[in-house]
């Protein structure tokens, strides 16, 4: 992994991403050491290059090292984590996968692991999608597009993409499935509420299969 911020990178980037190692260095403290942590840190920093809202990069590249960190750490054995974990795939990370996530946040109260990515992540959330899920109590407006990653595969125990399954890696012993579901881009908030119930109907069913109760 590239360890450092390139030569014409503004200092802000820099200054990001020490914030970010130290913060990450304090919590994964007896885990990983800064050497470590760093050169992820920047690989995260540099997915938000193109982010639609810059204002946001350093939360935004904080929480996905922390989620790449955990993930290495559940795959390492270094800490032991006894909830289900599930990674939600599409192409952008902008809509499906985004809703999908918020709902298992929503339905699973803290009972599951949950994260998202995109093959070619987006530069914000969709805003039909973010409007969707407002409508029934579910905010995804301070979710980001991403990248899916390796170690964050890996880790999870099911495994869904929408659109895009032949660009995920494949680990046996997961559960994987294709949902196959429209592309909320483009469309206004009337089109996109019926993939939102759907996608609602799938994560329900899904939970059940893992032994997570829903009202």
């Amino acid at each position: 992994m590239n360890t450092a911020i390139e030569r014409d990178t503004n200092i802000d980037a820099n200054e990001i991403v020490e914030s970010s190692t130290r913060h990450l260095s304090r919590k994964f403290a007896g885990i990983y050491d800064e050497a470590y942590i760093r050169p992820i840190v920047v690989e995260s920093y540099k997915s938000f290059a193109s982010a639609k809202i810059q204002t946001f990069v350093a939360v935004f590249t904080t929480r996905f090292a922390d989620d790449r960190l955990r993930a290495l750490a559940k795959i390492d054995g270094k800490i032991r984590n006894t909830m289900p974990s599930v990674l939600f795939v599409c192409v952008h990370n902008a809509g499906r996968s985004q809703m999908a996530a918020g709902w298992v946040r929503h339905l699973a109260q803290d009972r599951v692991e949950v994260y998202s990515g995109g093959s070619d992540p987006g530069r914000e959330v969709n805003g039909a999608a973010i409007e969707a899920m407002n409508e029934v109590g579910i905010d995804i407006s301070n979710e980001f597009p991403k990248p899916f990653v390796t170690e964050i595969v890996q880790a999870a125990d099911a495994v869904i993409t929408m659109g895009c399954g032949d660009t995920c890696p494949i680990f046996p012993g997961k559960r994987y499935e294709d949902w196959a579901l429209e592309d909320p881009a483009g469309l206004g908030v009337e089109a996109v509420r019926p993939i939102r119930d759907e996608i609602r109907r799938r994560v329900v069913e899904l939970l059940n299969d893992l032994g997570i109760e829903t009202k």
